[in-house]
């Protein structure tokens, strides 16, 4: 199980635990669990990269205690 920093830039930062086998589009109902939106229009980013629904955390080499972008 690893723990993941999500940001919205607009002072909100949340942790979410997750495995590194879910998928993207399962992360993002985690996140949106937590902030009470719905997770069809959570957009994850980091840097320049917009992460895809289907792949899973682990492809895109995301562990525990990174730092995502809403």
């Amino acid at each position: 199980m690893i723990e993941v920093i999500c940001n919205d830039r607009l002072g909100k930062k949340i942790r979410v635990k997750c495995l590194e086998d879910d998928t993207v589009g399962d992360f993002k109902k985690l996140v949106a669990s937590q902030i009470g939106t719905s997770y069809d229009k959570i957009i994850l980013k980091k840097g320049y990269t917009t992460f895809k629904d289907h792949i899973t955390l682990a492809d895109y080499e995301i562990h525990n205690g990174m730092s995502l972008e809403l």
